[in-house]
This record gives structure tokens, sequence and C-alpha cells, in this order.
């Protein structure tokens, strides 16, 4: 068996090969990402491609060894798909339709866990969110998704690929930096809660989300490549308000926050007005969410390296 993983460099991606690493007697890694290899990833097991998978040698590098399974994470962040459309659907979009086609010729049927996004609903109701819930994306990154989504889809109908969907809600707690992810303002301020310095929230107290850490990512992951299930799946995910994470970041780690709230109209609009989710489908199929508020901010802290 080898595995391939795409956007091996990123926030998830690293902490995937990381998770795989650990399997005694595991099978090859290849890596895919623009960035050079980082030291911790340094390893027996791991291939390291750098290069962009919308290089054609690069793609050829990354599908050579006609992968078992496959983690599609590389994809161009929603803001800077935004401000640069082109760069976008070249990544997004072209570079994932000529991978699974790639993959498609390769012998076998690979198992393709593509990572998908909630940016595929666009303006939602109060109503509960789920697979089922009609797809209206409001920005480009969520159009290319879905797009990607419908042709893993078909190549599993024609029998080339067994893929399987993931729409991922805001992870935290990502690094601090300009990410381009219009959701950074829930990892900015978990980063802010724990350091005690003042933050300026662009969302106001009441503004709600969906909470993973990156750890229960990993574990979301690494099941649908398991699991016998094709087609699209909502992660579970924690629906709280920003008032609440930041009463139970101080619960948890007694810090004091100095949170300022200047709510911007756009980033509120599209990031933090969510309704509940309806996830009782995946919730059976083995996925899962932090559980706990608590859980979530324990998580999400150690899994960012601020402390």
């Amino acid at each position: 068996m080898t595995i391939l993983v795409t956007g091996a460099g990123g926030f998830i991606g690293r902490a995937l090969v990381s998770s795989l690493l650990t399997d005694n007697d595991g099978p090859a890694i290849t890596c895919v990402d623009v960035v050079p290899q980082p030291d911790d990833l340094v390893h027996p097991r791991v291939v390291w491609v750098r290069g962009g998978l919308d290089d054609g040698g690069t793609l050829d590098q990354a599908s050579r060894a006609g992968p078992d399974c496959v983690y599609h994470l590389a994809s161009v962040p929603g803001a800077l798909a935004e401000a640069d459309p082109a760069l976008g659907r070249r990544v997004n979009l072209d570079a994932s339709l000529d991978l699974f086609d790639r993959l498609a010729a390769s012998p076998g049927r690979a198992r393709v866990v593509y990572a998908s996004s909630i940016a595929v609903y666009g303006a939602m109701s109060r109503e509960p969110v789920g697979v089922a819930t009609p797809t209206q994306p409001l920005i480009t990154y969520g159009t290319h998704k879905r797009m990607v989504e419908l042709a893993l889809a078909d190549h599993t109908r024609r029998g080339n690929l067994s893929g399987i969907a993931l729409r991922l809600p805001g992870i935290v707690a990502r690094p601090p930096s300009a990410s381009g992810f219009g959701s950074a303002f829930m990892s900015d301020l978990i980063h802010a809660l724990v350091s005690g310095r003042r933050y300026v929230c662009p969302v106001g107290p009441d503004a709600t989300a969906w909470w993973l850490s990156v750890a229960t990512v990993i574990e979301n992951l690494r099941h649908a490549a398991r699991l016998d299930v094709t087609g699209v799946v909502q992660v579970p995910a924690l629906h709280h308000s920003v008032g609440e994470i930041i009463a139970a970041m101080t619960e948890v780690t007694d810090v004091k926050p100095e949170i300022a709230f200047e709510p911007d109209e756009r980033i509120e609009g599209v990031f933090g007005n969510f309704p509940p989710l309806d996830i009782k489908r995946e919730l059976a199929l083995g996925f899962r969410h932090d559980v706990t508020t608590a859980d979530l901010i324990r998580k999400a802290v150690a899994g960012s390296g601020v402390i």
C-alpha cells in the first residue's frame, strides 16, 4: 500500500503526515507541497515532492507510484482565491481535476479523501445544515470546492476512484499568519486569549460558528480513508458563539482576556452566522467532533504550538 498526501506542508497536512508516521510498519507516503520538507517530516517512509499541483511535472511525480490512498488537502485559501481567481481556479479546480484523471488512469481504484469546505453552502437560513442542504456558494473558493466534489462523485460512479469528500468547518488553532482564510479570526482569537494580548475581534460576541480542533480533523480524515462509504460528508463540529469560546478559554486557561469587538459586516455575514449542524448520519458513521468545549480548547491550544 502507498499513500499520497497533497498539501502535506500545510497546517492540516503536516499534522496528518505526523499521525500516519506513528503507525508501526506503515506504508510509504508521497508528500506534495510547494514548501520545503519540514525537518519533523524527514523519515525513511516519506518521499517529498516539492512543487505545485498546477505543474504537470509535479502531478506526474505525485501519481507515478499509483497510490492506494490519497488525501487531497492542497488548495489556495478562500480570501486569496477571491483576490486572485485565476490562481484559485488553477490550483483548486484545474489541478484537482487533473489529479483525479491521473489517479483514475492508474491501476487499481484509489481511495480518495478530499478536503472540501463548508464554503459550498453559501448563504444559510437558521435551519440546521447538512449534506442535504442546497449548495449556493458565495465565493470562488466554495464554488470550486463544490465542482471538485461533483467531479470526484462522477469518477466514483464510473468506478475509477472511490471518493469521499469531507466538508471541513473552521479548524483551530491555525498558526497566526496571513492565512487567507476568512475564518482566521477563530484561530487568532485563541492565540490572543492564550498569550493574554489584546485582540480586536471582527465579529461580535453573539456570532456563531462551527469549531473543530486539528487533532479531531485528523481522526476524521483517517476514519474516512478506512470507511467503505462514498459521497459527501459533513464533518461534525461544535456550534458555539464567540462569547462561549471566550468563556471556555477563560475557564480552561485562567487568562483574563482583553477583547474588543469591532464587527466587520462582510466577515460576520459569511463566517459568524452559522446555524446548528445536522450530523446524525455522520455520527452514526463514526465521524466525531470534540465532544465538549473544554476538550476543543485543550486540543486547539495543544495543536497550535502557542503553549
